[in-house]
C-alpha cells in the first residue's frame, strides 16, 4: 500500500462571518503538485436576510477554481459573460487562464431566507504552456455529475474530472486530473489504485475512516508519499471525502494573491494587467 507522509489537521481560518477551515497551504503544507489550495467553508446555518457568500469581484490567472456546494448554492458571475446559480450536489470548474474577474456570492433568495450552507473550493495549477489559455466556465448540478455505487451500496462516488474505476467524469479538463467526491456508510470498503507517479489529493470532509491502516478523522488531509498504487479506504464512521490525483507538473510555482504563474516578473505583469483593465471589465 502507498506509504502515509503526514496528516495534516486543517487551520481555523474564519472570513467575516463565514466559518472556514483551510488544510493547504499552510506551515506545514505548501501545495501537492498540482493541487495548490483548498478551503472548506461551513458547515453552518445562515439565518433569513443575510449577507451570504463574501467573495466579490476579485480577478484570477494561471490556474483554475473547482468548486463543490456540498449545501447550499453559489451564484457565479464573471467578466466572460458566464452567469449561474449552482445547487447542492453542483460543482462549478473555472479556468482562469490569461485572467478574468469573477464573484462568488449567495443567491437572492439563500440571502433572503437563508439556509445550511457548506462549500469546498479548490486551486488546481495549470502547466506553464496552459497558464495563458483562454478562459472558460462550466457550471453544473447534482444530476448532471455522473455518481456510481460499489461495496453493495454503502459507497457512492460522484465523479467530477478524469476517471474514477471506470466511470469518466462530468467535466472535460485541460489536464488529466481526476477528481471525486466519495461519500461511505459506516464499515463501507473501497481499494483505490492510481498510477505511482500521480499525487493524491485525500480530504476527510466528515467522519473517520481507515486509510492504509492508519485512522483519519475529519477535517484532516492526508499526504502520500510515491510508493506504491494501492490505497485501502474503510469508514469507521459515515464519512466524505475529497478525492483526486494528478500528475505533477514539477515546475516553478509563485503565488501572490489571486495570481499563480512561473516567476514573479509574470505575477507583477498580471497585477499590471488587472490594473490596465486586461482581465476584463466589472459591470454590476
Amino acid at each position: 500500500m502507498r506509504s502515509i507522509k503526514r496528516i495534516h489537521k486543517a487551520e481555523y481560518r474564519p472570513i467575516a462571518d463565514l466559518e472556514t477551515f483551510s488544510p493547504m497551504p499552510t506551515r506545514d503544507l505548501e501545495m501537492i503538485d498540482p493541487f495548490l489550495f483548498l478551503n472548506h467553508h461551513g458547515p453552518q446555518t445562515y439565518e433569513p436576510n443575510n449577507n451570504g457568500l463574501p467573495f466579490g469581484p476579485h480577478p484570477h490567472r494561471g490556474m483554475e477554481t473547482v468548486t463543490f456546494i456540498l449545501d447550499g448554492d453559489i451564484a457565479h458571475k464573471d467578466s466572460g459573460g458566464h452567469k449561474s446559480v449552482i445547487y447542492s450536489g453542483g460543482v462549478q470548474w473555472m479556468t482562469a487562464g490569461s485572467g478574468l474577474i469573477h464573484a462568488e456570492i449567495s443567491s437572492e433568495d439563500f440571502k433572503k431566507y437563508g439556509g445550511d450552507l457548506e462549500i469546498l473550493q479548490l486551486w488546481v495549477n495549470l502547466p506553464s504552456n496552459l497558464k495563458m489559455t483562454e478562459p472558460k466556465y462550466e457550471g453544473l448540478q447534482q444530476d448532471d455529475i455522473p455518481t456510481v455505487a460499489f461495496d453493495e451500496g454503502r459507497i457512492n462516488a460522484r465523479v467530477v474530472s478524469g476517471e474514477f474505476k471506470g466511470t469518466r467524469g462530468a467535466f472535460q479538463t485541460l489536464t488529466d486530473v481526476t477528481l471525486a467526491t466519495i461519500s461511505f456508510k459506516t464499515s463501507g470498503k473501497l481499494m483505490i489504485s492510481v498510477p505511482e507517479e500521480h499525487n493524491i489529493f485525500f480530504y476527510v470532509i466528515k467522519g473517520e475512516l481507515k486509510v492504509n491502516n492508519q485512522s483519519v478523522r475529519s477535517l484532516h488531509l492526508v499526504e502520500f508519499e510515491n510508493d506504491s498504487q494501492v490505497l485501502e479506504v474503510e469508514a469507521q464512521a459515515d464519512s466524505t471525502i475529497l478525492f483526486g490525483h494528478a500528475k505533477p507538473f514539477n515546475e516553478p510555482v509563485v503565488a501572490r494573491g489571486p495570481f499563480v504563474m512561473n516567476s514573479m516578473q509574470e505575477i507583477n505583469q498580471a497585477y499590471d494587467d488587472f490594473q490596465a483593465g486586461k482581465l476584463g471589465r466589472w459591470e454590476e
